[in-house]
């Protein structure tokens, strides 16, 4: 029995670059993507067939979940080509962990495939992605001036220096809450990218372990478990992805009105 490593194993390299089990199955997953987005966009018809009325089905079940959170349709589909990636890219990178040959097929003493979310630096970028976009969304939505001010009222703490002791102490106030959302807008890339990782990685070892104790037929209950926490990771990561591109959107100004 070989349980897999927190760091995803080295198979080759490409051009001086590594390539490991982890991005094979990265890979996999954006090509089986890419595919079906080619063959569904070509096959678009008024009389949709079985494959066109089911992704128009998953479609505005996913629209009716992520208006929920932004509360307007058109912020919706503005957000959509990112979280909607993000959310069908994770989904079946996960599921792609649990085809035959993931974690008993080795190529030259490693695993040769390897779920893409069990890799750190995978679910880095994703979170590093989230978390930018919703800053860059603000920037273009809400004003460069108005969005920076969430953060770093410097202009706030110069006027008060003109009205008192009182409006001096509530400016550095409100430059240490800046501060602190600083520190937030951080946790917010630790805590998406630690969330999918550890998960994801505890249902591998948890199924290499399964698979080698036992036969072929015990392993079943954990494996739908683990295609249920698939879609579960993926809906967490997609959604909070949509709060902070929704709460990034959000005029301040508009909220204090309200």
């Amino acid at each position: 029995m070989h349980i897999p490593t927190l760091a995803p194993e080295i198979l080759f390299y490409l051009y001086g670059w590594p390539i490991t089990n982890t991005i094979i199955n990265a890979w996999l997953a954006i090509l089986i993507f890419l595919a079906l987005g080619i063959f569904i966009k070509r096959t678009i018809k008024l009389r949709p067939g079985t494959l066109q009325n089911g992704a128009e089905y998953f479609l505005e079940i996913l629209l009716g979940y992520f208006d929920q959170v932004t509360g307007d349709r058109k912020r919706t589909l503005k957000f959509l080509p990112i979280v909607g990636s993000v959310f069908f890219f994770i989904l079946l990178s996960n599921w792609l962990g649990l085809i035959p040959g993931t974690g008993s097929i080795t190529y030259k003493h490693e695993f040769l495939l390897r779920p893409a979310n069990t890799d750190l630096n995978l679910t880095v970028a994703m979170a590093l992605v989230a978390v930018v976009s919703s800053h860059l969304f603000g920037l273009f939505t809400v004003g460069i001036f108005t969005h920076l001010n969430k953060f770093i009222q410097i202009g706030t703490f110069f006027k008060s220096l003109t009205k008192g002791p009182v409006a001096i102490l509530t400016a550095i106030i409100e430059l240490g809450v800046g501060l602190i959302e600083i520190v937030s807008e951080i946790a917010k890339v630790v805590s998406l990218s630690l969330r999918l990782f550890g998960n994801i990685f505890a249902g591998e070892v948890l199924m290499t372990v399964m698979a080698s104790l036992v036969g072929l037929l015990l392993p079943t209950p954990f494996m739908l478990l683990e295609l249920l926490v698939g879609l579960i990771q993926a809906a967490v990561f997609t959604m909070l992805t949509l709060v902070y591109l929704t709460v990034a959107t959000t005029d301040p100004h508009a909220e204090e009105a309200h």
